[in-house]
């Protein structure tokens, strides 16, 4: 493909026009078009809207499993067979206590996942209360939220007390979804982005690739969550997780990965595009290509699945002469974990499920006493 190809992408997407849908899709499947120019021309987009930041978030899962949802990816979902730790809500004071933990690691957003099908109007003040808590303590950090669906009231609520973001990922298209999920709809997910975007919340809202969707529907969301304005948007990669309804990728390969997040950042040129679940396993050695299209990443895992060491991921941030937005020094950081440099990652076959050490890094026990 000519360099101006290239060329003309970077500069459509600076000036924030949409590609359409065959340029989408000749980014996503033709040969044609070289991996490293595609890099390089969604880097100059990257640069310009977020310079070389990489913000770094870390979650919490504050309750794991008893969720009555069938999402098929899903490790919590009621129809899933894997070996997760299973746990009702954590404390108040747990919650904070973990928040205090995730700051100090570098991360700038602590973002706390409840299961369930939504938020009641008792959680939706329980985490009013803890929210107004955590900024008490840290008014320059931002939280994140996901406690499924929201209603417009709930949303306010959530606004008032000081929410900075709610996360609800799409995660395929409308015309996929029903695949992925047969307890709700995507109409249903999209009305809890809409209820924030309304109240004044950020939306973070993303996708999981590798769940048997076609090309046109990884461009379908991609330019629904344009639509929709998302601030954020972590592209989510399948975890093998054994047990799961939907447990083997399908068509990921380490450039397809990488086409996807470029298509991302193209099309949501100014967004916090994360690269989210799943980047060890399947971007594999080419994991830090992934900072070039991506300005945000996740430390220390995900829900319910162990990631790389925080060392390695610090490593390879300033390896490659990115920053990190934070108060915390990345060098500093990386003094602090240089004991920790084992890979905690997962091979092609199995995903390694987190314990109780892991999900409840503050919790006082005869294993865990500190």
């Amino acid at each position: 493909m000519d360099q101006s190809f290239y060329n003309n992408l970077a500069n459509q997407s600076i000036a924030c026009q949409e590609l359409d849908d065959a340029t989408c899709m000749k980014i996503l499947g033709d040969p044609s078009v070289e991996l490293m120019p595609l890099i390089n021309a969604a880097y100059t987009v990257r640069k310009h809207f977020r310079g070389k930041e990489v913000v770094i978030h870390i979650i919490n899962n504050a309750q794991n499993g008893h969720c009555p949802e069938d999402c098929h990816y899903c490790a919590q979902a009621k129809n899933s067979e894997a070996q997760i730790e299973e746990y009702g809500l954590k404390s108040e004071e747990e919650m904070l206590s973990e928040a205090r933990e995730a700051y100090s690691k570098g991360a700038y957003r602590y973002c706390m996942v409840y299961a369930g099908r939504g938020a009641s109007e008792k959680r939706i003040e329980r985490l009013s209360g803890l929210i107004r808590k955590i900024k008490a303590e840290f008014p320059n950090k931002e939280i994140c939220v996901s406690t499924g669906f929201v209603t417009p009231p709930g949303a306010k609520e959530l606004k008032s007390a000081g929410l900075d973001r709610l996360n609800h990922n799409l995660n395929s298209s409308e015309s996929f979804y029903p695949n992925i999920c047969t307890t709700h709809t995507f109409m249903d997910r999209l009305n809890t982005v809409m209820a924030a975007k309304e109240a004044g919340i950020e939306v973070c809202s993303g996708m999981i690739a590798g769940l048997g969707e076609a090309h046109k529907d990884v461009v379908e969301v991609a330019k629904r969550l344009r639509s929709v304005k998302a601030a954020s948007i972590p592209v989510n990669f399948l975890i093998p997780i054994e047990g799961n309804k939907l447990s083997i990728p399908q068509g990921l390969t380490p450039e397809f990965c990488l086409r996807i997040l470029c298509l991302f950042r193209f099309l949501n040129p100014d967004a916090e595009v994360r690269v989210g679940a799943g980047r060890e396993g399947h971007l594999r050695s080419m994991e830090i290509l992934s900072l070039y299209p991506a300005s945000s990443l996740f430390l220390q895992g995900y829900l319910n699945t162990k990631g790389n060491s925080n060392a390695k991921t610090l490593r390879m941030i300033k390896d490659a002469g990115f920053e990190i937005k934070s108060d915390e020094n990345i060098d500093e950081l990386l003094a602090a974990e240089e004991e920790d440099v084992a890979v905690k990652g997962f091979d092609d076959a199995k995903a390694i499920i987190k314990d109780l050490k892991d999900l409840r890094p503050v919790m006082k026990s005869a294993d865990n006493p500190r």
